[in-house]
């Protein structure tokens, strides 16, 4: 079984890294303006802008 891609927020954080807001159909349109964190392994995930949306890991270029 894989590693989680999306969190709630109150969860706690798997991994240290920079996080970002998701939304049902950001996959499709995008979500204007979202929320980008920083966050150490155990830390709580805060709420996001809209309650449809998700936390899930930034991906590194």
């Amino acid at each position: 079984m894989g590693e989680r891609t999306e969190f709630r927020p109150g969860e706690e954080a798997p991994n240290s890294a920079f996080y970002i807001e998701i939304g049902e159909n950001d996959r499709i349109m995008g979500i204007n303006n979202p929320q980008k964190i920083s966050l150490k392994a155990g830390e709580i995930f805060p709420n996001t802008s809209n309650h449809n949306r998700k936390w899930t890991k930034m991906e590194s270029n």
